[in-house]
């Protein structure tokens, strides 16, 4: 077994709202929602297809000091990056949908590279990896 990080936990206000967000702006899968005996739920979101990737667990906030986390987890800081190999496709399908950007596109040495943010305020790159050269 190669070892990988698994999950991100991805504090957030409500379930139900986070899932449409990630499924339905960014594009991820659903691939949990099952209820805990404690009244929360265990769901987790995958960019990619299962196993591909680093998958967010999106947990609802409990008490004022993980409330006060929602959209501010790292501080101001990009603190998610979302890898795309087609950056004009999902970049327009992710305006369409209403993701708000936080600048235009731009490339750099490294890729093609904007800032987004998620519907809490955490800031994400979407990043399309510029091509290895030889």
């Amino acid at each position: 077994m190669r070892r990988r990080i698994a999950l991100v936990t991805l504090v957030v206000d409500d379930y139900d709202e986070a899932v449409r967000f990630y499924t339905d702006a960014l594009g991820f899968r659903l691939a949990e929602d099952a209820p805990r005996p404690d009244g929360s739920r265990w769901v987790v979101v995958e960019a990619g297809p299962a196993d591909a990737a680093t998958a967010l667990l999106l947990a609802r906030a409990k008490g004022d000091a993980q409330r006060a986390r929602v959209g501010d987890q790292t501080g101001g800081r990009v603190g998610f990056f979302l890898y795309t190999d087609d950056f004009a496709r999902d970049h327009a399908r992710m305006l369409a949908a209403g993701v708000t950007f936080l600048e235009a596109p731009r490339h750099e040495p490294y890729g093609t590279v904007a800032v987004f943010q998620d519907l809490y305020g955490n800031r994400w790159d979407l990043l399309q990896p510029a091509a290895p050269t030889a």
